[in-house]
């Protein structure tokens, strides 16, 4: 295939995660090494930069800056949840591609995201314009089609497992048969997250905590839920549960929800799980209970971020570019788990359209019978996911994230109304 050349653009969007920005850094640090991509660009907040043509110079950020991204949490480029829907705004991005030159567009993100990127593919091709255009799989959820794992997982179990093990020496001292504490966790659609808590108890010590583990693949019930807690109580001085913010009844219900209202893409927006089940401590033992939120810190945890999982989302980034510029398109960087004694994870690449909008469950039978535990076919999947520790430096005692200087593109064309 001829070679293209031109401008890149990388862009980030929906939630951030603690390796997202591991990501972008391999991208730019790939994209360096090859003569046809001419400038590097970063868009402003995901696709509201690409109607807004509000664009970044990365080629212009220290190489310092950069290799920081590998220990900066949240999405240094900024990110988005705003969904194309009008043909003007798809009319728009093309727009300002051919403004730019932009020849090769790299687009960080989950499910959602991937569909974005599909979609402006598919509209270049229709046009003739020539566009490759590579995504790079992000979300914590661990819930896309395809890929092994998503960059992200790992660092969040690892966090989460983290403060489990804490709580737990919390509640064995203040403890005596008489409490539960109980700890939400995100995961709209699957549990992944929630079971990766399972990875916090020792191999030789099966009843350490998490006691209980709530996810949304196992329909919930409050009789069951009761029995649950009064047979740990019976064995511990105390009950840790972890529970998915997306715990479902057997209709398929969510038990719980922060409110009515939907985001951009038509998703719930969830929360209260975790005191939901509060509630039914309280109601049907009469034993004290605590509910903790960890929301977005478990997001945003880079001081617990996990080696292997940075080192992956790097070379996501990494192998974009590469895929891109040999020719490929229409595809989304996926993990592979390759065969070996030991783990060892390689890069692959999957279609854009099998990924977009797709939901990857947790396997019901990694979930041993009693429903609230996993067994060991998730712990040998999970438990490569979490090894090494990728320490920020620190300035003071308080860790230093890079921030990009942030040299804007002039614009070209006129402002766009969204």
């Amino acid at each position: 295939m001829a070679e293209l050349t031109g401008n890149c653009l990388i862009g980030q969007s929906g939630g951030p995660t603690a390796v997202i920005n591991a990501s972008v850094a391999g991208a730019v640090s790939e994209a360096l090494n090859h003569s046809c991509i001419e400038e590097i660009y970063g868009c402003v907040n995901g696709v509201l930069g690409i109607l807004n043509e509000d664009f970044i110079d990365l080629a212009a950020e220290s190489q310092q800056t950069i290799r920081g991204l590998k220990h900066t949490p949240g999405a240094a480029l900024g990110t988005c949840r705003y969904k194309l829907k009008k043909q003007q705004d798809f009319d728009r991005v093309l727009e300002v591609f051919k403004a730019h030159n932009i020849r090769y567009f790299f687009y960080a993100g989950g499910n959602d995201s991937q569909d974005t990127a599909d979609k402006i593919s598919k509209l270049a091709q229709q046009q003739g314009y020539e566009l490759r255009v590579i995504g790079i799989p992000k979300t914590i959820d661990n819930d896309l089609p395809i890929t092994d794992h998503t960059p992200g997982y790992g660092s969040v179990v690892k966090y989460i497992c983290t403060t489990v093990k804490e709580l737990a020496c919390d509640n064995e001292a203040m403890g005596q048969h008489d409490l539960v504490s109980i700890l939400e966790v995100m995961g709209r659609s699957a549990g992944w997250i929630a079971a990766g808590a399972a990875l916090a108890k020792r191999r030789d010590h099966p009843y350490d905590a998490p006691h209980l583990i709530y996810l949304p693949e196992v329909p919930f019930t409050t009789e069951k839920f009761v029995e649950d807690v009064r047979r740990v109580l019976k064995r511990e001085k105390y009950c840790l549960i972890v529970v998915g913010e997306g715990l479902v009844d057997p209709d398929g219900n969510y038990v719980s929800t922060s409110s009515a209202q939907t985001d951009a893409f038509g998703h719930s927006q969830l929360g209260g799980a975790g005191d939901y089940l509060k509630d039914l401590v309280e109601k049907h033992l009469g034993i004290k209970a605590r509910s903790a939120k960890l929301g977005i810190p478990q997001r945003a945890a880079a001081h617990c971020a996990s080696k292997a999982d940075v080192d992956e989302a790097f070379m996501a980034g990494a192998a974009a570019v590469k895929a891109a510029v040999s020719g490929v398109t229409d595809k989304m960087v996926t993990l592979i788990r390759a065969e070996a004694d030991h783990y060892v994870c390689e890069t692959g690449l999957a279609d854009l359209s099998d990924i977009a909008n797709g939901v990857k469950k947790l396997p019901r039978e990694w979930v041993n019978e009693d429903g609230v535990s996993m067994n060991h076919q998730f712990v040998r999947y999970a438990t490569p996911l979490i090894q090494g520790e990728s320490t920020p430096p620190y300035d003071h005692g308080v860790p230093m994230f890079a921030r990009l200087d942030k040299v804007p593109v002039d614009k070209v064309l006129q402002p766009y109304e969204t």
